[in-house]
Parts: structure tokens; sequence; C-alpha cells
């Protein structure tokens, strides 16, 4: 075993863990996951196989069980300390157990302990959850299997007793990966597609609303697999009735039935097109040395591009954080074009050397700036999610929540979906994730889109049930919806019409969903989360009561809470061993020794590195939204400054004219990149009231060799 830059590398000790086989059931936008994990114990003596793994945030942990030989063990959920002291009993006493919980630090993560493993035997454990599916920019449905899983940083002055991550460089991985995926849908499949290598997307209905897909053979699971799932007639509502465990009391979430509410609204034209001219927009940037390399200097260009991006009369700061943090302004500023430029000199200064990951003192002297009045304050927070105080954070966000919105971004494998989800769920906002060769830039301007434009506030629900039954909300109120982005609402049905109650249960629902209990969960899991965020004081503490509300929930539900695990004990198995158990600890995957390797070939001077056309145009866009004549702009268009001379209409706006000419025909395809920023010119060139728009797009079309019309531009 050796250290490096904190990372645990086993090097020499077996890994008891030989192969994960993954079962994926996705109906429309929930997935239902099926994990089985295969362990060996190839050593002389009993070992103990502790796997701490990463897992969705928003995940439903339902079953967990374990096969030795012929006998079959299935856990149950207790509170965690009960669970605990069962575990280290039934080991002391020779019988084999089985432990899975929660990282109390954050949801995340999870710690799976399995107890006296004699010599030569096997153990086959089977993991089972459900997950909601995230939609993203280009509306896809994004599943993710994560497996890597960096080390947290804890920083200084906090309770220490964060879990304690074993991690090896991705290709060291010593197990396999089996991984299938199902997928059905009301509507049809238009493709899936993979950051991994799979075999041919097979669909299995000839109106091609089922479909499956495998990976290749041979997939070691060094990193995390990502399914992009494309729907056709997406932005259809859709509402699922599913009937309660029969064994289950009346009365009680899992008696009675339950419904998934779900809304993806498509505005108006006139309404998307639409931008609000005010705002106060602070940008957070994580500068913390696991952000080196590729992470930063993408994440500069991102900045780059949201200032282009803003409107005149906003107001805006930047703020960048480490071990310590900085500010750009001491308080936020008007844009105008001296500002924008003091700003963007700055940001082409950023590099990933102010340390640790310690986001909670930026968020806190954000958050003691007064509000600017008729300025609602919208944050953007960018992030490789490598925090040890995660609910901290969340707790933080949550109690500011009326003074702004929270948007959120997770950069790179790895990053928290606890951190990135919770953001922007207690801030009103928005979360995505940037990972493997995703472009960073068009996922951050459609949510500054949402910041920008309308969203559906005000959000009451009105229920039109049978007699004598009522719903019950579990989940938070939902206080906006943005174009994009698909809400879930979650009830109970009560009431004494039974008959009424399961007349409610559509055509639907046996389509919609395979795996039993299926909205049960997901909405027990909902108002476990809810409980959990209702905490007393900043530091997360929870009293007593709401403590034994979620344990019972938990319990009553069968899925995991931050104070409950699962705990299955064998009790027909061997005798009391002398002595402590081996401990084998299986690795996961960690990007921190890719990020070393690539920040030494990252050595190339930036000044020196070929930047990106597109961004180079952008660069030279004014505050205003008008381009200048000079000599950079010909260079960033592939043309000479006497090409753009000799060109030249007798028009103020011909700089301009010809910067969109280029956009709309030679980078259409970044259209969600740089569409707010043209917006912006558009207005420009409309403020002026010149004439000769005509002729500078005839002009600039023949320099460039487009065939833009006059009216795509907007003008």
């Amino acid at each position: 075993e050796a250290i490096y830059t904190g990372i645990r590398l086993l090097v020499v000790v077996p890994v008891p863990l030989q192969s994960v086989e993954v079962q994926v059931d996705v109906k429309d936008h929930v997935a239902t996951v099926v994990s089985t994990l295969l362990y060996q114990n190839k050593e002389e003596k009993p070992i103990e196989a502790v796997f701490v793994f990463p897992m969705p945030s928003e995940a439903a942990v339902c079953h967990f069980s374990a096969k030795v030989g012929q006998t079959l063990i299935v856990a149950e959920v207790k509170e965690k300390k009960q669970a605990r002291e069962e575990y280290d009993d039934a080991l002391s006493s020779g019988q084999q157990a089985f432990l899975l919980e929660e990282s109390d630090q954050s949801p995340d993560i999870f710690s799976m302990s399995v107890g006296s493993l004699p010599p030569g035997e096997s153990a086959s454990i089977r993991l089972e959850y459900v997950t909601e599916l995230d939609v993203q920019a280009d509306e896809a449905l994004r599943f993710c299997l994560p497996a890597v899983l960096n080390p947290r940083y804890q920083p200084t002055g906090t309770e220490t007793g964060s879990v304690t991550v074993t991690s090896v460089p991705s290709s060291l991985v010593p197990y396999d990966l089996i991984f299938l995926a199902r997928v059905q849908s009301a509507r049809p499949i238009s493709k899936v597609e993979s950051n991994c290598t799979m075999d041919p997307l097979e669909f299995l209905s000839q109106d091609q609303t089922a479909a499956s897909v495998k990976l290749a053979a041979g997939h070691k699971f060094e990193r995390d697999v990502e399914l992009l799932i494309y729907y056709k007639d997406t932005h259809e509502p859709s509402a699922v009735v599913e009937a309660g465990q029969a064994s289950a009391k009346a009365g009680t979430l899992m008696g009675d039935p339950a419904v998934m509410l779900s809304l993806y609204p498509e505005f108006p034209k006139d309404i998307m097109s639409s931008v609000s001219s005010s705002g106060e927009f602070v940008f957070l940037l994580d500068r913390s040395g696991s952000m080196e390399g590729g992470q930063i200097a993408s994440a500069r260009d991102t900045l780059l591009l949201l200032l282009k991006s803003l409107p005149m009369g906003c107001f805006f700061n930047i703020y960048s954080f480490g071990s310590t943090f900085e500010q750009i302004f001491p308080e936020s500023v008007e844009y105008k074009q001296e500002t924008m430029e003091e700003a963007l000199k700055k940001v082409e200064m950023m590099q990933a050397d102010l340390g640790g990951t310690e986001i909670l003192a930026p968020l806190e002297r954000i958050y003691s700036q007064s509000c600017i009045p008729n300025q609602p304050r919208q944050l953007f927070v960018f992030t490789d999610g490598e925090v040890g105080n995660t609910k901290e954070v969340i707790n933080l966000v949550k109690s500011n929540s009326g003074s702004h919105r929270c948007f959120s971004f997770g950069i790179g494998e790895g990053a928290s979906t606890a951190l990135i989800n919770g953001l922007a769920k207690e801030g009103g906002g928005h979360a995505q994730f940037i990972t493997g060769s995703d472009r960073m830039q068009p996922k951050v301007i459609q949510s500054l889109r949402f910041a920008m434009q309308p969203a559906v506030v005000d959000i009451s629900v009105k229920w039109d049930l049978p007699k004598g039954v009522s719903a019950t909300v579990l989940s938070p109120p939902l206080t906006s919806i943005f174009q994009g982005q698909r809400s879930l609402l979650y009830a109970q049905l009560t009431g004494q019409n039974k008959e009424a109650a399961e007349g409610l249960y559509g055509p639907d629902t046996s389509l919609l969903f395979v795996c039993r209990l299926t909205v049960h969960r997901l909405a027990a899991r909902s108002l476990i989360r809810s409980l959990e965020q209702e905490q007393g004081d900043h530091r997360g503490q929870i009293d007593d009561a709401k403590k034994k509300e979620i344990i019972d929930l938990s319990v009553q539900s069968g899925v995991s809470s931050s104070f409950t695990a699962f705990i299955a004990v064998n009790k027909t198995s061997g005798e009391a061993i002398q002595g402590p158990l081996l401990r084998r600890d299986v690795p996961v995957p960690s990007n921190s020794m890719s990020r070393i390797t690539h920040s030494l070939n990252y050595a190339l001077p930036e000044s020196k590195a070929k930047r990106d056309p597109l961004l180079e145009l952008v660069s030279l866009q004014k505050a205003s939204g008008c381009w200048e004549l000079e000599p950079a702009l010909a260079k960033a268009v592939g043309k000479t400054t006497k090409d753009l001379e000799d060109k030249q209409p007798s028009a103020v706006m011909w700089a301009t004219i010809l910067a969109l000419v280029w956009l709309h025909g030679l980078k259409a395809d970044a259209k969600d990149e740089w569409e707010l920023l043209v917006m912006k010119a558009v207005t420009w060139l409309q403020s002026q009231n010149a004439s000769g728009l005509a002729e500078c797009v005839e002009a600039a079309n023949s320099l460039l060799g487009c065939s833009v019309q006059k009216n795509a531009l907007g003008i």
C-alpha cells in the first residue's frame, strides 16, 4: 500500500471484488438499477471486504441481499447504530454479515461491508435502487452509473469523520463490468448514445418504443457509464398512479396509492425569445488544485461566453475559491464596457492554484452582500464537487433561497451529485453535469437563458379526484418551472373510496413500471430528503423527533436514509473467528491521478496554443453587443484586414454584420453557445436605425462564401 497525494493505492493485496453486473430498466424518465457484485476470497484467512462507492444522490436504494452458496439472506432497514452493532456482533460470533449504509457526510457515497468471508468462499451481493433521469440541454434524458469517486476535501476547522476513499488510477481498476440497459416508453425512442463503447442499439418493437443496448465485452469499470436517451414528443405531461402494498397499513405511505406527476412544458416561442435586461449575476468558480489542466481552461472560456452574453444594465461579479477565495470587485458592479474588460483581464489569469475546495466561506461572503433593488440575484457555481461538508453548504444555500436562484455545474467525472443537485434544488435553479468530452459552454448558456427568461411561478396543483379521495403532496412545493426542465411531484392518495382510487390506475401503469412500488419508493425518497433538509441550525443538526420520523419512514418504505442502514446476517454460518479479520478495501477509480498526468502534459504555454476561432470572435465583441473593424476580427473570420476593407460597404455596422453572418453561416452548429450574445448584437443594430443593412449582409456573404438571409439574422 502506498500513499500518493492523499490517494491510497493498493498494489499488493488481492481484491476480493471480482466483477460487477448491472441491469438497468428505463421506463420513460425513471430507471431501476440492479447491480450484482461477485466477491471471492482467494486468501488463506477469512476476510472482511469494504467497498466505498459513489451513488446517484437522488437514488432510492430499496433492496440489498447476499447469496452464499444456496443460502439467500435478504437485508432489513434498521436504525444505523443498531445495524452497525448487529453487524459487529455477528462477526464476533462467527456469523457472516452484510452491511450497506449511506455516508453521514454526503448522500452520494455508500459503504458496503461483506464480513467474514472464509477462504475459497464466494458471495453474490445484489443491490437495487430506483432513480429519476435528468433532462439535458438537447432534451436527452441522462442516466449515469457512477464509478469514479474522488477523495473529498475536508475544510479546516470542520468535524472529522469523512469516509476513507480507496482509489486507484482508472487504468488499474481490477474488476470487470457487464452492463445491459433496456429502455421502454410510451413514445418512440429516437436514439441512445453513450460515452463508452456499446454494441449497436437493438429495437425490441416495431414502433420503436422498446430497445436494449449493452456495453461491449471486456469493459473495466474505470469510468462513469453514461447513457443519453432521446425520445420523440418529449413535452407531453404524464401522471402515473401506483397501487399501495397489500400488506401495509391503510393510511400509511406504503399502504395507500401513490402518484407521480411529471411536467415538462414547452413555452411559446414569443415568450422564449424575450430575455430580461436586469439581474445581478454572480459567478463562483472552483480554482482548487483538482481543477488543474483542461477543466480550468474550459471554465475560463465559459466565463468569457457568459460575460459577453450578459445584457447591458445588469450587475455582475466573479468570485473564485480554493483554500481561500478572491473576488474581482468588492461588490457587484454595473455591466458596461469598462467593467467587462477589467473582469476579462482577471479571468484570463485564473489558474487552479488556490489549494483545497472550501466553498462555504465565499458563499457566506456573497450572501452577506445586500441584494440590489430590482436586480434579481442569480448565482452560478462551477466546481468539480470534491467537498467534504456537502450538507453544511446545501443548508447555507437553502437558508438564503428567498433572495436568489442558484445554478450549479458539476465538472468532470466524480463530481458530487449530492452537492450539485442539492445546490440547484435548494436554490430554485438548475443543475448540469459536464463529463468526458462534453463542452461546458452550451450547458452553461442554457442555464443563463433560464436565469434571463420568464419562468412559470406561483404554481398550484388542482387534483381532480373521485369523491372521497384526497391527495397529500409529499414533494417540496414547486417554486418555478423553466423551459427545458422537468419537474416531478409525488403525492399520497388517501380516502375511504378504495374502488374509486383503484379506478385511477391508467393503462400505462404496467408499461411504465415493472419494479413493484417504484413510485412509492421514489415518493418516500423525496419525502425523506425533504425531512433531512429541514435542519434545525446552520451546522445541520436535526432534532430527535424529526430523526425518528425519518427512521420510521425509511424502515416502513424499505428505502435507505442518512439515519438508517441495510443489515443482513447469515445466522447459519460458522464458528467464532480467533483474532481480527483481514480487512480488504475494494478500490474505485479516481480522476485525481489522471489529472496530475494531464497537467504535466499541459505544459505548452497557453499564449502559444491555438484558440478556438469562435471564442476568438466572441472575445472581440463589445459589451454593447457590437463588433469593431480591426485586424483581430479579420483574423478570427479567416481573412485579412485588406479583404475586409475591400468589401466594406459605407455603413457603421459592417463589422457587426460580418460577425453575425460568420456565426450563422459557419458556426450554426454552436448556436446554443452564441445565441444570447447575438441577440444582444441584434438589439444594438436596431438601436442604430442605420440604413444599408441588406448591402452589408450581401457583402459579408460574398466575402465569407455564405448564403445567410437578412431575416435569418433577426434584423
